[in-house]
């Protein structure tokens, strides 16, 4: 008969209880999901403002450590203004930059809506003309491209119908799109708050997380625990960071180059590449796309040219500007990034992608370290592609004596 110690039934015992748990879980998989829903609903106010005291945070202890200094040479006032002051010039930036985007956006976009019709209608005699041109006036194919026709008018009287005969479901509709609106200022106010909280009080709060950490795991776990939640931190801001930064070089270099070749738009498709380029790799090819469009509604040559100058500035882009900008700061080589873009855009769409180079980038460098000591611990220095090359007998010497001083340090704590 085996003898069970008390700590191994306390374990059989809870590993049980977990199981009847599960089970009970996935045998009413819909009330669990159900308060699941309920509870992230009560959650996502509180995790979208931690999102947003993340993005903020990046700024604003750059604005900090530019205005103030380092905290320890600050006098009394500076180290009570200091935080404050610098949270409010990151939103009052924040602000501005958004108000500047959409005075300088909205116009042109509202003036592109106006022409695109009258574009539209330009274009398609002389899109005949060469097709014509292009298939010497085949019979078929012209039968085919002059069925193809643009009315402005019809268009306004097609969108008029539609709208008045949506308009029942629109007002049966307007208490809960009312409903939505103020529901999503209320959460957002909430939100905006929190993070507010959060990047006053982000010392006091720290040490609070690692005096939980430490209370309720032991101080060797808690301490790796820590150094990934660290390392995690500084993956991400680092990121951020260098993901804005290549976004508005990439795209004040569409603005100035599309200027200086007097192509239309030039303000509002370096603004929509900027915007899109946030997407890591395949963002600026969706700001192509529609530049592309918009200008070829104009002149179909300047389309070309810009496809052309897309593909010189985007070589620019990924070999000099993205691996020193983005690459460097994630740490993470090229084919990973292109990995965990492909991974993230299947999952999660374009959240995934903004968020899976950073967490692949963090999953790489610990298991770049668990290699590194696994390799030392069976005493190999090098790799190569044709030879292993192993630590001298000196080497090896120091290596133990490494390990037993890390081993007895372990069983200090």
């Amino acid at each position: 008969m085996m003898d069970l110690s008390r700590e191994t039934i306390k374990k059989l015992r809870g590993l049980i209880v977990f199981t009847i748990l599960i089970l009970v879980g996935l045998w009413n998989l819909s009330v669990v999901l159900e308060a699941v829903g309920f509870i992230w609903g009560i959650l996502f106010p509180f995790v979208l403002g931690g999102a947003i005291a993340f993005v903020i945070n990046v700024p604003m202890s750059f604005i900090e450590k530019t205005l103030f200094g380092e905290k320890e040479n600050r006098g009394r006032w500076k180290r009570k203004l200091a935080r404050p002051l610098s949270l409010v010039i990151t939103i009052v930036l924040a602000v501005t930059v958004i108000v500047l985007v959409m005075f300088g956006v909205i116009p042109q976009l509202g003036n592109t809506v106006v022409s695109l019709g009258n574009s539209i209608a330009d274009f398609l005699p002389r899109m005949r003309d060469w097709i014509a041109e292009f298939t010497n006036n085949n019979p078929d194919i012209m039968d085919y491209v002059n069925r193809l026709s643009f009315n402005p008018d019809q268009m306004v009287n097609w969108a008029m119908s539609f709208l008045g005969s949506g308009a029942n479901s629109v007002m049966n509709t307007t208490i809960t799109v009312t409903r939505n609106i103020v529901s999503g200022v209320t959460t957002f106010f909430i939100a905006f708050s929190f993070a507010c909280y959060i990047l006053i009080q982000k010392e006091k709060l720290h040490v609070q997380a690692r005096k939980v950490f430490f209370a309720f795991i032991p101080k060797r776990k808690a301490e790796v625990a820590l150094e990934v939640c660290s390392l995690t931190y500084k993956t991400f801001a680092s990121f951020l960071a260098g993901q804005c930064v290549e976004a508005l070089i990439l795209g004040a270099m569409f603005v100035v180059s599309m200027t200086v070749l007097g192509m239309p738009y030039a303000l509002l498709i370096g603004i929509l590449i900027a915007f899109t380029a946030l997407i890591p790799i395949f963002g600026a090819f969706i700001g192509c796309f529609l530049g592309a469009f918009l200008i070829f509604m104009v002149n179909p040559r300047q389309a070309v040219f810009f496809v052309i100058l897309f593909l010189i500035l985007q070589q620019i882009e990924g070999n000099l500007i993205y691996p020193h900008v983005v690459g460097n700061s994630v740490g993470l080589p090229s084919i990973w990034v292109l990995a965990a873009v492909s991974v993230g855009g299947s999952l999660m769409g374009v959240v995934g992608m903004l968020i899976f180079i950073p967490i692949v980038s963090v999953v790489y460098t610990l298991f770049r370290e668990v290699v590194r000591l696994l390799l030392k611990k069976q005493k190999i220095k090098t790799v190569t592609a044709t030879t292993v090359e192993e630590y001298t007998e000196e080497e090896q010497e120091r290596m133990e004596e490494i390990f037993r001083e890390e081993q007895k340090k372990g069983k200090e704590l």
